[in-house]
């Protein structure tokens, strides 16, 4: 069998300026990087704003296995059927970090016949984006430490510094670092640490702006510490949010590129669900909207990660709402909650999937708080026997969800046409989205509310420092913002080794973090880490390079 590298790499691509054409982009909005990949002009897409807006599908996933439940694959396949069908339709996803490809995951532009292409390029470096958000992070980083060498004139108390630096790449050993040492020409020493670039909130920011003036202006309400008066101290303060914002250009614009079907997509900004907010940026998203009759945006891991975020933080900055939902679940991981080994998922077992058929069920319930249509795409594997298919089907239907076979890996947009036409039903039911909760609800209840309604929890707790600061947040103004939670994908806990739909737990933040610039409160519960390290064996063993510039390995 054909790896996804060497499927990707017999495809024929059209070029860019093409798909540009087809989309209606006038050749002056394009800025090409190569034949095959580009980025779509700022000023070009603010003229669409009075152009009627298409619809929108947002795409979700059961609790993943480690190596996901082909979310991407299948976001790719759906948008392939819809063009097969006759529809004007796009895609919106995120930009792969070079910490999951050389880490668990390999590659991440989907797979099989349903990919974004050039998935090479996509996968490693791509336009340059994450390393202007790692470079201008790390800016504001080294403007803060030289202001303290430079005689501290905001007062600020270095034992406050709330920001860390950037880089992205798995690398656990700078989690914790102490910097400054070396005497007193090499700067104040002080313990700080390392995010993976996609956690930084700089990205957020990058993915939340509305264009280049916004972006600056929420980069200047970063808040990097407080002085000595116990005032926060911002990056406008240290007057780093102009450079910053000029590093970032480039970066706010969209890229385009295609698909093995030549169907364009904006792959653009790359927010982990996890840490981050999770998914791609709302400038793509809103161009998407006004280029194309339908639109299908991912949203990173589950729906108590990913699709909470996007119906409760993305909705409310992007103004859109989606009108139908696409919840992806495979035998595999249904198998893998009810219990079976990892390594006889392929071998049927229809009583460990009875076990772990309550995981559908919960995601289904937490899709159903949001008001939106709801539709079960079953990625098939050949492994699966018509048994098992049967009792997915069962279990869609106790919840009146629709479902449909996808087989978007085999057979591209062709494997996923059931899938479009069961969205297109779904979306003719009509929407009536929700948030989960009020801008004017208290933090402690945002996450409350979270934690019991999404996750399943019996309640929450907070050590005493994250309660004092959503104590001090409130105080200073914040409260109404919308709540980031941070913590495992691998479970609705906050514990990895719990599978399928656990009962009777609580969970606990540890740690509360303010993201003035992007607009919401970041709560970290768990164990869960802002810098990933590598597995024992790291998919970067697997990749390499040829004599003639061609790349093996990549999934």
């Amino acid at each position: 069998m054909a790896s996804d590298l060497e499927i990707a790499q017999k495809v024929s691509l059209k070029p860019i300026m093409e798909i540009g054409a087809d989309l209606g982009i006038p050749a002056e909005a394009i800025i090409p990087y190569g034949h095959y990949k580009a980025k779509v002009d700022l000023r070009f897409l603010k003229t669409l704003k009075d152009r009627p807006e298409g619809r929108l599908i947002l795409v979700t996933a059961t609790t993943p296995t480690a190596a996901g439940e082909g979310k991407t694959t299948n976001t790719i396949g759906l948008t392939q059927a819809l063009v097969k069908m006759g529809k004007k339709a796009m895609i919106c996803l995120r930009e792969p970090s070079l910490g999951p490809c050389f880490g668990v995951k390999g590659g991440a532009a989907g797979g099989g016949w349903s990919q974004v292409l050039p998935m090479e390029d996509i996968n490693l470096h791509f336009t340059g984006d994450i390393h202007a958000v790692g470079t201008a992070h790390n800016l504001l980083a080294a403007m803060l430490d030289n202001h303290l060498q430079q005689g501290n004139a905001l007062g600020i108390d270095p034992r406050t510094i709330t920001l860390r630096r950037a880089m992205d790449m798995n690398e656990r050993a700078l989690r914790h670092t102490v910097i400054g040492l070396g005497g007193k020409a090499h700067g104040v020493p002080r313990e700080t640490g390392f995010d993976i670039t996609v956690a930084s909130e700089v990205m957020a920011i990058l993915c939340l702006a509305e264009d280049l003036m916004d972006l600056k202006e929420r980069l200047g309400r970063i808040v990097v510490g407080l002085n000595f008066k116990g005032e926060y101290v911002t990056a406008a303060d240290l007057k780093a949010h102009g450079a910053m914002a000029s590093l970032l250009k480039e970066a706010i614009n969209p890229n385009l590129v295609q698909t093995i079907e030549h169907v364009p997509a904006f792959v653009h900004g790359g927010p982990f669900a996890n840490i981050a907010h999770g998914t791609n940026s709302l400038v793509a998203t809103r161009a998407a909207l006004k280029l194309a009759d339908y639109a299908v945006v991912e949203a990173g891991f589950a729906s108590d990660l990913g699709a909470e975020k996007f119906m409760d933080i993305a909705c409310l900055y992007g103004r859109f709402s989606p009108s139908a939902v696409v919840l992806v679940t495979t035998v595999r991981a249904l198998k893998l909650h009810g219990g079976a080994p990892k390594d006889q998922l392929g071998t049927p077992d229809p009583d460990a999937l009875r076990r772990g058929l309550p995981n559908l069920e919960a995601h289904l319930d937490n899709l159903n708080n949001f008001g939106v249509p709801v539709v079960v795409a079953l990625n098939r594997f050949s492994s699966d026997s018509d048994e098992e298919l049967a009792l997915v089907r069962e279990a869609a239907a106790s919840r009146d969800a629709r479902i449909a076979l996808s087989e978007v890996w085999e057979k591209g947009g062709e494997g996923g046409l059931d899938l479009a036409r069961e969205v297109l039903a779904a979306m003719d039911q009509g929407s009536a989205y929700r948030r989960l909760y009020g801008e004017h609800l208290p933090l402690k209840d945002k996450i409350g509310t979270i934690v019991t309604r999404v996750y399943g929890a019996e309640g929450v707790d907070f050590i005493p420092s994250a309660a004092a600061k959503l104590e001090e947040l409130e105080q200073r103004g914040y409260g109404t913002l919308p709540v980031c939670m941070a913590k495992t994908q691998m479970s609705l806990t906050d514990d990895a080794s719990k599978k399928g739909r656990p009962r009777g737990f609580r969970v606990t933040v540890r740690e509360v973090r303010l993201s003035a610039g992007a607009g919401f409160v970041v709560a970290i519960c768990g164990d869960i880490m802002t810098m990933p390290g590598l597995p024992k064996s790291p998919a970067a063993e697997r990749i390499d390079i040829d004599s003639e510039g061609n790349i093996t390995g990549l999934f």
